[in-house]
């Protein structure tokens, strides 16, 4: 269950801040955009970008928390550090594959910058953070 709680807060969270990433773009551009427009652009991001976005995530989570998991042997961190640090790693590392990959200089506009980078990086971090919430509070 964990795990896919990780999953939906990273996608989620990573789908709304691309399109308020998108939106900020077109605004510095001069567009006029209402909170109907954002509400309306976040609700279509949401039931088109979020589940191309979510196969992402799903690879990057599959690797990097067994990953975190089996170096809890090794580091002496926190779940609570541990498990967000790796959801962070690994969807970095899953977008720069991405970016390497693509036609396109980035797949996904918002990591254009480091704002949006971190931004994006964060929504995996909070996924993370979840994810080690939900071992905690597992009965063994």
């Amino acid at each position: 269950m964990g795990f896919v709680l990780a999953l939906l807060v990273t996608t989620l969270s990573g789908s709304l801040i691309q399109t308020q990433f998108n939106l900020a773009a077109l605004a510095a551009l001069g567009a006029e955009i209402s909170l109907s427009t954002r509400l309306t652009t976040s609700l279509q991001d949401l039931l088109g970008f979020a589940p191309l976005y979510a196969g992402m995530v799903v690879l990057s989570l599959a690797a990097s928390i067994p990953l975190a998991a089996l170096s809890r042997r090794w580091l002496a961190l926190p779940p609570a550090l541990l498990y967000p640090l790796a959801a962070a790693l690994g969807l970095w590392l899953a977008l720069l594959v991405a970016d390497t990959l693509a036609p396109m200089p980035t797949l996904i506009a918002a990591t254009r910058s480091l704002s949006g980078t971190l931004a994006m990086l964060g929504g995996a971090a909070l996924g993370g953070l979840v994810y080690a919430c939900c071992r905690a509070g597992r009965t063994s």
